[in-house]
């Protein structure tokens, strides 16, 4: 009981801070809406979406995410988006394949926001997830390299390390 209370208050200020980011509107009435509608969610999602209320508020998780975030949207997005540009004006250099990627994060957050990241990207796609032998398997449009680990690192390893500080 004492945990579901913690992950509940735990749950309330990123709600509402979300809220109001969303909502771009800063005002009495859109707070006391933002706070009421993120203890509502609180109480009904706490025990799925917290599994360790302490990680939640961790500085370093935090750092590491604001660091991702502008990685990922700023430098990892750009370099795809252009390598696609490249393959619309030369379709011949396209290489589709499925290629199986190992990954090495343990919690289902984890595994979710690293195939996200994945598919998020133009180019990839993820296709299955085979959490008993810890593989992506994934469509790229531009596969150079077939092997496990040369796709690893050209696909997954930047974002794994990240979000590994992150979610595990």
């Amino acid at each position: 009981m004492a945990r579901r209370i913690v992950s509940i208050i735990a749950l309330i200020l990123p709600l509402t801070l979300l809220y109001l980011l969303y909502n771009g509107v800063l005002n009495y009435f859109e707070l006391l809406l933002g706070v009421i509608i993120s203890i509502t969610i609180a109480l009904l999602f706490a025990n799925i979406a917290v599994e360790n209320p302490g990680k939640l508020y961790s500085p370093v998780r935090w750092f590491y995410g604001i660091i991702y975030t502008i990685l990922y949207y700023i430098v990892i997005e750009a370099k795809a988006h252009l390598q696609m540009l490249k393959l619309i004006i030369d379709p011949s250099r396209a290489k589709p394949a499925i290629v199986r990627i190992p990954y090495d994060v343990d919690t289902d957050y984890a595994v979710t926001a690293l195939a996200n990241s994945i598919t998020g990207r133009p180019g990839t796609v993820v296709i299955d997830v085979d959490e008993k032998h810890r593989v992506m398997y994934i469509h790229w449009i531009k596969a150079d390299e077939l092997s496990s680990e040369e796709a690893y690192k050209r696909i997954s390893m930047d974002l794994e390390k990240y979000i590994r500080r992150i979610f595990d």
